[in-house]
């Protein structure tokens, strides 16, 4: 059986490093990933072929996508898949933060959802996709104990 998909859309070339953290932590957790750069506003039908090319695919996937300014390709990809999409916008200074509202303003019938942080949009996919994968699910319970072994230790290392 294969590993369940995280396939990641990047609006362009400079979201890569950001791209980058949300697979390592993908593949930490037992998916696999690929990643793939397509603009909704500049190559729209190049990211139609490419999720049609998964869409036609009934294994289990989850879509990640990353853009900033005016993203467009959240919306866009959600609209043209059945699968979920986890828009997570790179951080940015520009218009006092405030492009983040093009993650989050959709309109009716298009619902991405907006994580910020790279390593936990890998962890919404990771558990979305461990509806369908128990190992996948095995992997996120496993992550979480870790997490949490970290704060207890913290505890104990302040108290001693």
């Amino acid at each position: 059986m294969s590993l369940p998909l995280v396939i990641i859309l990047m609006g362009s070339r400079a979201d890569e490093p950001h791209c980058q953290k949300i697979a390592e932590t993908a593949r930490s957790l037992g998916l696999e990933v690929v990643l793939h750069i397509g603009s909704a506003h500049k190559t729209p039908q190049h990211v139609l072929d490419i999720l049609q090319n998964y869409e036609q695919n009934p294994r289990p996937k989850v879509y990640i996508t990353v853009a900033g300014r005016s993203n467009a390709l959240s919306g866009f990809v959600d609209a043209a898949v059945s699968a979920p999409v986890i828009a997570c916008p790179p951080p940015s200074d520009a218009y006092g933060g405030a492009d983040v509202f093009s993650s989050l303003r959709m309109p009716s019938g298009v619902a991405p959802a907006v994580v910020l942080e790279p390593a936990n949009a890998a962890l919404l996919a990771a558990k979305i996709l461990g509806l369908c994968s128990p190992e996948t699910q095995q992997a996120v319970s496993g992550f979480q104990k870790q997490q949490a072994g970290k704060i207890l230790g913290d505890d104990r290392a302040l108290q001693a």
